[in-house]
C-alpha cells in the first residue's frame, strides 16, 4: 500500500485547522503522518496539533511558498497531500487521492476543486462557479496541463525531488500551488478530476481587497515564473515530449 503524508501550512487559523484535522481523523484511509507547518502562530495552533497528534513544525521565513516547501521536504512517505488550513476533505479524499496516483505511476500528481463554504453566497457562488472554473481552465491552458489547487492536491515524492531546488521558497507573494504547478518536468502525469473536491472556505473572497490580495499574488508569480523561462516554450516543451513518449511515456 502506497504511503502518506498530509502537508497543511497554517498561521494563526487554529479553530480552522482543529476542524481539518478533525477530517483528516475520519478517513477510511488514515494519513501515515500529518504534518502542520507553523508560520509564527501566536494563537494554541500548537495545542491543537498535539491533541490531534500532528507534526507540527515551526517556519521563519514568511510566506505559503517556504512553508509548503519546508512542509514538503520534512514529508516522510511516498504521496505528499496537500491541504490548507481551511479545507475540509471528504472521509474518502485519501482513499482517492492513494488510487488515482497508483494508477497514474511513479511520476504523477492529481488536484481537484473546491465546494466553498461560509461568507455570503454571492461569495460562495463566485468561488465555486467563476474562480475554481476560471483558474483550472486559463491555468491549465497556459500550463500544457491541469494547475495544482493548494486547497486540493497531492503529488508523488519523487516529483518533489525534481522540483524542490527550483520553487521560489524565499519569495513571501508568491502562490505556492502556482509555482510548484510552473516547475512540474513535462514527464511528470498531470491529473485533474473534477470529482477529487473538498470543501474550502470563501474568506479569500469575502471583499474586493481580499480578491485583489490574491490578483497582485497571481500577477506576482508570474512574472517569476515567465522570467524564468516564458509561458509558450513551456508549453511547447511539454507538446514535445509528449508527442515523442506519450502522456505516460516510459522514462529512459
Amino acid at each position: 500500500m502506497t504511503t502518506i503524508s498530509v502537508v497543511i501550512p497554517t498561521r494563526n487559523d487554529a479553530e480552522m485547522l482543529a476542524v481539518c484535522l478533525a477530517a483528516l481523523a475520519r478517513q477510511t484511509r488514515p494519513a501515515d503522518e500529518i504534518v502542520v507547518v507553523d508560520n509564527g502562530s501566536t494563537d494554541n495552533t500548537a495545542e491543537v496539533c498535539a491533541a490531534a497528534g500532528a507534526r507540527r513544525i515551526a517556519v521563519e521565513l514568511p510566506g505559503i511558498a517556504a512553508s509548503t516547501a519546508r512542509g514538503f521536504d520534512e514529508a516522510r512517505y511516498e504521496v505528499i497531500a496537500r491541504l490548507d488550513t481551511d479545507s475540509v476533505p471528504p472521509a474518502d479524499w485519501l482513499e482517492r487521492v492513494e488510487t488515482i496516483l497508483e494508477k497514474a505511476g511513479p511520476l504523477s500528481a492529481v488536484s481537484g476543486p473546491g465546494d466553498f463554504y461560509g461568507e455570503t453566497r454571492f461569495a460562495r457562488w463566485v468561488g465555486t462557479s467563476v474562480y475554481i472554473p476560471g483558474y483550472f481552465w486559463a491555468i491549465g491552458w497556459l500550463l500544457g496541463h491541469p494547475p495544482l489547487f493548494g486547497s486540493n492536491f497531492a503529488l508523488r515524492s519523487k516529483v518533489w525531488d525534481r522540483i524542490r531546488g527550483s520553487v521560489h521558497r524565499g519569495l513571501p507573494p508568491v502562490h505556492d500551488d502556482l509555482d510548484i504547478s510552473y516547475q512540474i518536468p513535462p514527464e511528470v502525469t498531470v491529473i485533474g478530476d473534477p470529482t477529487l473536491r473538498v470543501q474550502v472556505s470563501a474568506r479569500p473572497l469575502a471583499d474586493w481587497h481580499s480578491v485583489g490580495r490574491r490578483l497582485a499574488m497571481a500577477w506576482t508569480t508570474f512574472g517569476v515564473e515567465f522570467k524564468q523561462e516564458g509561458p509558450f516554450r513551456r508549453r511547447r516543451r511539454r507538446r514535445q515530449w509528449e508527442r515523442e513518449h506519450g502522456r505516460n511515456g516510459v522514462l529512459p
